[in-house]
């Protein structure tokens, strides 16, 4: 199975774009989509501050992946689906 987590914002016309973006592709394959606001937790804001939309990958049993962010690199992302 696959998880990907969208650090974003309430008010961010790019994740907007990127999760409709990214929900295209849920015709060829399968995976779940968590929207995390950054503003909420001062941890992420440090770490997602002015990446924000940042798109994380996970496959189970693998690490986490930095896939892309402020826009969807569709290259990384079948690249991360295909690895």
């Amino acid at each position: 199975m696959i998880a990907f987590t969208l650090y974003s914002r309430s008010y961010c016309h790019l994740c907007d774009d990127m999760l409709e973006q990214l929900q295209a592709y849920t015709s060829d394959f399968q995976f779940t989509v968590e929207m995390i606001d950054v503003d909420a937790d001062t941890e992420l804001i440090n770490l997602y501050d002015e990446l924000v939309p940042v798109l994380i990958g996970k496959k189970q049993g693998q690490p986490e992946q930095k896939i892309c962010h402020y826009f969807l690199d569709p290259i990384a992302l079948k690249a991360f689906f295909q690895g």
